[in-house]
């Protein structure tokens, strides 16, 4: 007996989508364990880092930075609060708008995620580039820009 009562997905179609999920989930929980395990770092707050460091003067508008790591406002806000207390980023008012908040990237910031970026790129190789034969990476990159272009939210 089936589960799903609708026709609108094939079995392939629904198997498809969970392989998906379960790639997903497997890199994300082996970077995250690798991660905290050698640097104390969370993989999102890895990711908060890296958009940091990427950002002009590595500074974001909250609400910028909270559309580029897929946080909830709330969640990014505890986040950024974890991180200040660790000295790895500060806030800074906004001075074109006074209800406006910056996460800057500090220096003690810039150099865990320097430490960090090693693991985090070898686990990207390990767990999913390395599986792929170079063709397969090309034809992925294309998949998923297509999914990709789905993206409503504004977020790069």
């Amino acid at each position: 007996m089936t589960l799903l009562h609708d026709e609108s997905l094939t079995a392939e179609e629904l198997t498809v989508w969970r392989m998906l999920q379960r790639a997903q989930m497997r890199v994300t929980r082996h970077l995250e364990a690798e991660l905290l395990v050698a640097h104390d770092l969370a993989l999102a707050s890895y990711d908060v880092l890296l958009q940091l460091a990427e950002a002009p003067e590595r500074r974001l508008r909250m609400n910028d930075l909270a559309g580029r790591v897929l946080l909830s406002r709330s969640g990014l806000t505890r986040l950024i609060d974890r991180l200040q207390r660790d000295g790895l980023v500060e806030r800074e008012a906004c001075a074109s708008d006074a209800r406006g908040l910056y996460a800057v990237l500090t220096d003690t910031g810039a150099a865990r995620l320097a430490q960090a970026t090693p693991t985090y790129l070898g686990g990207i190789r390990s767990q999913f580039l390395d599986l792929l034969a170079p063709g397969e990476i090309e034809q992925v990159r294309v998949m998923l820009a297509k999914l990709a272009a789905l993206d409503l939210t504004g977020a790069p």
